[in-house]
């Protein structure tokens, strides 16, 4: 029988594309990931990748096998789901994820409640830009600023976040309106509406700092680095940042709560989104 670890570990290169995706996909090394492919070609004495440096490509065999990997894995995590449906304990391990920013903000008090009204709950909260597949169970509940459109999912809108332009008071001070320049987020999040805002309201005047992260665009922004699009429930009253731009019509983005159907009513599961909803801001 073939090893379905190796099988599993091959899906992921199919799907992600590289060994660092496939290993970062699985929370593993990436050595792991190319032993594990290793392993099942020589279980099956099948050239499955072809290496060209940097790239690696399928091979026929390697498509065939990859899609027949991945339905496997569709069925497998299916069984998961069934088995913790099955459940009836508020005891085990539940997978969150969220927007780091928002996690930290606001998500941090219902959970710690939520962990000592049922000590038996393990969390984990992946505060990560991209959206954890729930299918694959990547993650059991997902915060999300997007609507999700496809799959078998129940999604609860959980609240709504507006968005508006920041700076220190000295910078606003010291720099004229003209020669202002803005803080903004890197290349993964340049299709966002705020980054788009971002766009507009700057209406050519320098982008002159990008991150990633939400938390390092508040501190430049405080630093004195320029003027930042933030969401409200990151800019404090301490006044160590005034708004820069009153916007008529502020941004707003809507937060969903996310879970696959099929887990929605596990007690673990109920009781961690019912705990997701308490948050204050």
């Amino acid at each position: 029988m073939l090893d379905w670890e190796n099988l599993r570990h091959f899906a992921a290169l199919a799907r992600n594309g590289t060994l660092l995706g496939a290993a970062r996909s699985l929370g593993v090394e990436h050595a792991t990931v190319a032993r594990r492919i290793a392993g099942l070609e020589a279980q099956m004495g099948v050239k499955l990748i072809d290496r060209r440096g940097r790239r690696i490509l399928l091979t026929a065999e390697g498509e065939r096998v990859a899609g027949m990997a991945e339905r496997m894995g569709e069925e497998a995590l299916a069984i998961e789901r069934v088995r913790l449906a099955a459940g009836a304990t508020l005891a085990g391990d539940i997978r969150i994820s969220a927007p780091p920013a928002f996690a930290g903000a606001l998500l941090v008090e219902p959970l710690v409640a939520l962990r000592l009204k049922h000590p038996d709950i393990n969390i984990v909260v992946v505060g990560e830009t991209r959206y954890a597949s729930l299918d694959r169970r990547e993650a059991d509940i997902a915060v999300r600023m997007t609507m999700p459109e496809q799959g078998d999912l129940t999604v609860t809108k959980l609240c709504e976040v507006a968005f508006g332009f920041y700076a220190a008071p000295s910078y606003l001070a010291s720099v004229p309106e003209q020669d202002w320049s803005f803080i903004a987020y890197d290349e993964t999040m340049m299709t966002s509406p705020q980054h788009q805002r971002l766009l507009a309201v700057a209406n050519g005047r320098r982008v002159t700092m990008r991150a990633s992260t939400l938390e390092f665009q508040v501190a430049a922004a405080r630093a004195g680095g320029g003027v930042a699009i933030l969401p409200d429930f990151l800019v404090g009253g301490a006044g160590d940042l005034v708004e820069a731009i009153p916007q008529p019509t502020p941004l707003t983005r809507e937060v969903w709560l996310v879970v696959h159907s099929d887990i929605r009513n596990v007690p673990i599961v109920r009781a961690a989104m019912e705990a997701l909803k308490t948050f204050e801001r």
